[in-house]
């Protein structure tokens, strides 16, 4: 894995956690890695997702960015959910 590819993940990370940040209410509070972390798990959750419905999602493109954010916005609403309880 190269520096480039390292840098790339952690913006489209960043672009994605920012993208469901925006949707998703009552997420103010974080920081900028944060947002990285939940856009990179995010990313990873939808591509899951993707796969389980049985929708081909390259490693780009618009399909493969909405089910990145939708799964960005799974994993806040996740989130939220566990820290109300506390």
């Amino acid at each position: 894995m190269t520096a480039a590819t390292i840098l790339g993940t952690l913006l489209a990370g960043l672009l994605i956690g920012a993208l469901a940040r925006l949707v998703t209410p009552g997420t103010a509070g974080m920081g900028c890695l944060p947002t990285v972390a939940i856009g990179v798990g995010g990313a990873f959750l939808g591509q899951l997702l993707a796969g389980a419905l049985g929708v081909g999602v390259g490693d780009q493109g618009w399909l493969g960015l909405l089910f990145s954010v939708l799964g960005a916005i799974l994993l806040l609403l996740l989130l939220q959910a566990i820290a109300g309880r506390r």
